[in-house]
């Protein structure tokens, strides 16, 4: 009985291992199976010949060395052939809707298989297979569901999971936002917090997206730590993070947002991350999502703008005090051409979101001269063509040292165009037209006009009808006629002005010669005492 069994056993196991490769063949799909099917055919190998060995044994027909015997090698030498052939480059795709053929085929033949005991009494043991077989089936459906459900959580928590620091998303934010404000009340306000970095663009091309990422799952990780146990976070894009604190009371909330600001800063050698935010009291302010969303940016931002002004200042407030120290006095015209700049680009129409930058590119447009000796800056006599080219550097240095202030980024830009001509030919690159920026053509025009009023070693100042019949003269050619008339009208509007001061070198070639007197040492002193006190009032240094 025993040596039945085991000669029963082969052929039932080769059919196990056929059943074994057409599961993988229903998986993978017929058309990436080519290895499995010359698999499947060494195994059915194994089958016929140990089936024929079985029936032999039976009728006890089988002997030792006959050619049966030939046929386990031959199946184990194809199987061998199989995994040796080089196999194609699989797809990647997975055929899924085949996946559950077979669970349905067995599944179906082991319904069969009872109905059938109903009408014909079958043995024990196919009964007990087609009961196995449905009962495994209904095991693996119960874990396919469980499956799938573990993935459909997966994919929804994903889906509002910020990847790179593992905070809630704007979506995440949204839903817990408007789930929130169904129970709100204002003894219990809800406060959301808009955060975004400053700095970050600057530390992101200067290190490089790996090194940005890295900083954003920091800061992130950082922010997570202070909320807990106050509210949720999140990253709702870029540089720009959220709070939703859930308890605001006694001040509470406002506190920990001052913890999350500095939770989102870091210092280190050659940079500066900061952090701005606004914030909004929910139900208190607004009920409306969108509209929480957007009181809280605009504070943010208001607050961001504040911060960019204040920096820009300092930053200005400190190099006029340098100027001051190496020239007093070419402060004081710096002054005259700000306030002139400024009445000027108003007339023109620019925003006034722009207007501090008029003031800074005009209070800053030579203080690249710090860099030019005395020598050439005070010479009687004309520049050679050295010392030309000496001067003509002024608008790169200057440039070069006022970019070194981030806030003053775009007012670096603009200093270094405050001396191109409007028809070409001006430097240090050479623009025409509009490719000049607006606010460098208007500084040039006033800084001309101011320039014209001085008394210089080497011409006399003259006077402002003179200066505004050169400066119309040269419309068109070395200034844009547009910022003539409107400085024109400027100076016409207000009272006459007499913008004298010295220790500014002209460096723009001008035609023609004065004919005026000389203003007095007397005036021209008592003039310079009050504008250095104006122009110090203007630019903050004390």
């Amino acid at each position: 009985m025993a040596g039945v069994a085991t000669n029963l056993a082969y052929p039932i196991g080769d059919l196990g291992l056929l059943a074994l490769v057409v599961a993988a063949v229903t998986v993978v799909g017929l058309r990436n199976s080519g290895i499995w099917l010359r698999v499947a055919g060494a195994f059915a190998f194994f089958a016929v010949t140990d089936s024929i060995f079985l029936v032999q044994v039976a009728e006890g027909t089988y002997a030792i060395g006959g050619l049966i015997d030939l046929g386990w090698p031959i199946a184990a030498l194809l199987v061998g052939l199989a995994a040796s052939r080089p196999e194609g480059r699989a797809r990647t795709n997975v055929r899924t809707g085949t996946m559950g053929a077979m669970p349905a085929v067995f599944g179906f033949m082991g319904v069969a298989l009872v109905v059938v005991d109903h009408f014909v009494t079958m043995n024990a043991l196919a009964l007990g297979l087609a009961t196995a077989s449905i009962l495994v089936i209904l095991v693996r459906l119960y874990l396919t569901v469980r499956e799938n459900t573990s993935l459909l959580a997966r994919s929804r928590r994903e889906a509002a999971t910020d990847s790179l620091t593992g905070l809630g998303n704007r979506r995440q934010l949204s839903a817990d936002l408007a789930a929130e404000l169904v129970h709100l009340d204002s003894e219990r306000p809800l406060m959301l917090t808009l955060f975004d970095l400053d700095g970050f663009k600057l530390y992101n091309d200067t290190f490089g997206h790996v090194a940005g990422d890295q900083l954003l799952g920091r800061l992130g990780a950082r922010l997570s730590a202070v909320v807990e146990g106050h509210g949720f976070a999140y990253r709702t894009g870029g540089d720009e993070f959220c709070a939703l604190w859930n308890r605001s009371e006694n001040g509470q909330a406002s506190v920990i947002a001052i913890d999350a600001v500095k939770a989102l800063s870091e210092r280190g050698e050659g940079f500066t991350i900061g952090c701005s935010y606004g914030s909004v009291l929910l139900p208190n302010e607004t009920t409306d999502p969108i509209e929480a969303e957007r009181i809280a940016d605009a504070r943010m931002y208001a607050r961001k703008d504040s911060g960019r002004t204040s920096a820009g200042r300092q930053s200005t407030d400190v190099l006029l005090r340098a100027l001051t120290e190496r020239n007093s006095d070419l402060v004081i015209h710096l002054g005259g051409v700000a306030e002139l700049a400024c009445a000027t680009a108003a007339r023109l129409g620019v925003p006034e979101e722009d207007m501090e930058a008029v003031r800074q590119t005009a209070l800053l447009h030579d203080v690249g001269k710090v860099a030019i000796p005395d020598e050439i800056l005070r010479k009687p006599g004309s520049l050679d063509d050295p010392e030309w080219e000496f001067i003509k550097r002024h608008t790169l240095i200057g440039e070069r040292i006022i970019s070194a202030a981030p806030a003053l980024a775009v007012v670096a830009r603009y200093v270094r165009s405050t001396h191109e001509h409007y028809e070409g030919g001006g430097y240090p690159d050479g623009l025409v037209g509009n490719k000049i920026p607006l606010i460098a053509r208007i500084v040039t025009v006033c800084d001309a006009y101011d320039a014209m009023l001085t008394k210089r070693p080497y011409q006399h100042a003259r006077t402002s009808s003179a200066a505004i019949t050169e400066l119309r003269r040269c419309s068109g050619t070395q200034f844009d006629p547009d910022v003539v008339e409107a400085f024109v009208g400027v100076l016409q509007a207000s009272a006459p002005m007499d913008l004298s001061a010295h220790g500014h070198r002209q460096d723009e070639p001008r035609a023609g010669v004065s004919t005026a007197r000389p203003v007095p040492t007397s005036a021209i002193r008592a003039k310079a005492a009050r504008r250095r006190a104006a122009v110090f009032a203007i630019s903050g240094v004390k």
